[in-house]
């Protein structure tokens, strides 16, 4: 079960920072890093917290100069009521439970990743000789996804008399000073919730908090349930409801505190009705019960979802735990969607990125396409502010999405490496093509999806121009962010030919299957077939810089034309270089921050040949630090393609352990999700070569030489197909719907439904 699970039995005060991250808990909704209920010494590094996805406040952004189009504010994630602590003390000495003082007789904290939880205990010797052994069960329900639950049990060794709990509600007030102000990718506001209001009813204590600007709410009610006869107090402060609680100790006493959390942005004005009925709903549940809502809904997502791995235990964990953390940071509705550290942390402000559609979205469209159609409804959800932006930022039509945002406006102030990174609005319509091609959901598409292409599509033929019969899209930044503000980034230009072309695809493909409901679109947004084919003119004109010399695609039209940097000169205290140079600095060098064209070259391959692929790889692998957490898997994904196993292999496992292992030693900020989404991408697309293209879907399996095999799940066009892959052969069984043609290695198979078949991968 080690796989299934990731425990630590040894308390190490310096790892406190970093496993609040590693052992936090989540369902989109809300997360909540994982503290200790009883708190640590008053001088321990800490961020403790609980999140709301997409709840938070608005601020100011200062500039020495703004100039037009600079966003005046941003949205910034707030950590909300904070319903962790739960102190106890013991005996007339109040002596209180504390791992940090007294003597440690057993510990050990699992999160348990089959069952959606984490336990700890504790058996502790206090200063004084009272022996207890406490244990701690917290989880966040994916069925309620407004409901947190500790469930505490006191178990006496040596000890028999008084205890009193001490178990609060408060708002937190961490802020900026509790991070390293020094990284930008970091950078945090100090909380700007206020409570209204505390109320008390029957057995439920509620605090009703405002933001300052943005002027959401929301509340959180808490409910006890103590299996004893105890005396009950409540204190009220400005901003913390305290229960105190007071019991005779002779057997063991369990303890379940639940909250239920809500905000204005989900349930709107009845938000704090909402909360006392919820509360009431959950009353008939113990923790047991509860628990076992989790497993059947985490038996049900893994049956789909894991990756199994053999021969390596700690990858096989690895994996698991990256899988784990992607579904407890998905967003689920229209206002919500997963931010760069999910809901585990501060860092990034809790901003949204292009990272979810490029790599984390792919998960969840061949695992759970539900939930990928959920990243699709968001960006959906704020296309009207996108196309104010573009009209911000001088565009007579089409959508650009901000770079960095929560709720649809531009939150990014530095302009080089966020507002001209363009193409994410060709990401974000890369995404629904992908949905489209696994799906083929033409409903889906008529009401979400040909909207955000049909407009992403207006804002190239907006940005670019022609020149020598060529189209052009000049003054953008790629992916990489060491290179910003050049003319005809490969990655921009053939991202956006893909959008155009595709938009006009669709257009044609809802022409004949729902003539009125394109009809009735196309009269919405004013599009005539005239424009159309403009799409198409462009798309077949799309300039895509080459260079003839090296045989290469050149990241932009200047990239080539830089002298390379003196990577032999530079020390490995000097990465990431962004932290230690000058953006001007790293913009004048042929030094690449992360996959660029290398990443253009996996996500649209059929716009260059294989030999192109591999000398482009080869030259941009020489000058890419991967000081981006994005990079490795985009690297390994590619080797695979080009059939070297060994360099497919070292560049995954940079991605597989980053965040367990603390690779880039920020995990204490939160996850990385994106570089989690990139693991799975490098199983499937790169070990399993899966690739969705509009003829079908095709595999080239390349099983690394330190794995006996590998096996997983997926789901296309309603059908959900098995592949075991082993040093001999590939097993494909289809285990739901019709028929499927599929390509392995450019030949062509039919898979019947129940009737496995075996292919050889031996070459």
């Amino acid at each position: 079960m080690v796989t299934w699970t990731l425990t630590e039995k040894k308390l190490n005060a310096n790892q406190l920072w970093k496993n609040e991250s590693l052992y936090s808990l989540g369902n989109g909704y809300i997360g909540v890093r994982g503290n200790f209920e009883e708190g640590y010494e008053h001088d321990m590094p800490s961020v403790r917290g609980t999140y709301m996805n997409a709840f938070h406040d608005v601020v100011d952004i200062p500039y020495g100069e703004k100039l037009y189009g600079f966003p005046t504010t941003q949205q910034t994630l707030l950590p909300i009521i904070d319903c962790q602590t739960v102190q106890i003390y013991l005996g007339d000495e109040m002596e209180r439970f504390s791992l940090f003082t007294g003597e440690i007789m057993h510990y050990e904290r699992t999160l348990h990743l089959d069952r959606g939880c984490i336990t700890r205990k504790v058996h502790w010797k206090s200063p004084l000789g009272k022996e207890i052994i406490v244990s701690f069960h917290r989880l966040v329900s994916m069925i309620t996804k407004e409901c947190f639950v500790i469930h505490v049990e006191l178990e006496p060794v040596n000890f028999l008399g008084n205890v009193k709990i001490f178990s609060s509600a408060s708002i937190s007030r961490q802020g900026a000073s509790t991070v390293d102000t020094s990284d930008p990718r970091v950078s945090a506001h100090v909380s700007k919730l206020h409570t209204e209001e505390i109320v008390h009813q029957d057995d439920m204590h509620l605090i009703i908090a405002k933001t300052t600007q943005s002027n959401l709410k929301t509340a959180c009610a808490v409910r006890h349930e103590i299996n004893t006869v105890y005396y009950k107090e409540i204190t009220t402060l400005e901003d913390e409801l305290i229960s105190t609680f007071q019991f005779t100790l002779s057997k063991p006493v369990t303890v379940t505190k639940k909250c239920i959390y809500t905000d204005t942005l989900r349930h709107g004005d009845t938000f704090v009705d909402t909360a006392i009925q919820l509360q009431h709903d959950i009353m008939e549940f113990n923790i047991e019960a509860l628990q076992q809502q989790q497993h059947i809904y985490f038996d049900h997502f893994w049956s789909m979802a894991d990756i199994k791995i053999k021969g390596d235990s700690k990858l096989q964990q690895g994996i698991r735990f990256n899988i784990y953390h992607l579904l407890q940071s998905i967003g689920r509705d229209p206002y919500s969607h997963i931010a760069a550290k999910g809901l585990s942390g501060i860092g990034y402000e809790g901003h949204y990125f292009w990272d979810t559609e490029i790599y984390m979205f792919p998960f969840f469209l061949m695992t759970h396409p539900q939930m990928a159609e959920s990243i699709i409804r968001y960006r959906y959800h704020t296309l009207e502010q996108a196309k104010e932006r573009a009209k911000e930022m001088g565009h007579g039509q089409g959508a650009l999405y901000p770079w960095r945002t929560i709720s649809g406006t531009e939150c990014s102030s530095f302009f080089p490496a966020g507002t001209a990174q363009y193409h994410i609005s060709a990401d974000i319509a890369y995404s629904v093509i992908q949905y489209y091609l696994a799906s083929y959901n033409q409903s889906f598409m008529v009401q979400y999806g040909a909207e955000i292409l049909f407009e992403t599509a207006r804002l190239w033929m907006d940005v670019g121009h022609y020149y020598n019969g060529k189209f052009r899209i000049d003054g953008v930044t790629g992916p990489d962010e060491y290179t910003c503000i050049v003319n005809n980034n490969y990655y921009t230009n053939v991202m956006a030919k893909y959008n155009l072309m595709w938009a006009a695809k669709v257009y044609d493909q809802l022409l004949s299957s729902h003539g009125e409901a394109l009809k009735t679109l196309c009269e919405k947004l004013h599009v005539e077939e005239k424009e159309v084919q403009q799409w198409r003119d462009v798309a077949d004109n799309m300039y895509l810089p080459y260079n003839e010399q090296l045989g290469i695609n050149p990241q932009d039209d200047t990239f080539l034309n830089k002298a390379i940097w003196d990577f032999e000169s530079t020390s490995k205290e000097k990465y990431p270089l962004l932290l230690h140079y000058h953006p001007l600095t790293l913009y004048r060098y042929q030094v690449c921050k992360q996959a660029d064209t290398v990443l253009a070259h996996f996500l649209v391959e059929d716009e260059s040949d294989t030999e192109t692929m591999k000398r482009t790889f080869d030259y941009y692998e020489t000058i890419t630090t991967h000081d981006s957490s994005l990079s490795y898997s985009i690297f390994s994904i590619m080797a695979a393609k080009l059939r070297e196993p060994d360099k497919a292999y070292d560049y995954f496992m940079e991605t597989a352990r980053l965040d367990i292992d603390d690779l880039h030693h920020n995990t204490k900020d939160g996850l990385h999700l994106a570089n989690m989404g990139g693991t799975w991408m490098s199983i499937v697309y790169g070990f399993a070569g899966l690739r969705l293209k509009e003829s079908g879907i095709s595999l080239a399996p390349l099983l690394p030489r330190k794995w006996q095999g590998f096996e997983f799940y997926f789901q296309y066009k309603d059908r959900k197909i098995q592949i075991e892959v082993t040093k001999t052969e590939m097993v494909l069984t289809l285990m739901e719907g019709d028929a499927l043609p599929i390509l392995v290695y450019d030949e062509q198979y039919v898979l019947q439904c129940h009737n496995p078949t075996t292919i050889n991968t031996q070459t």
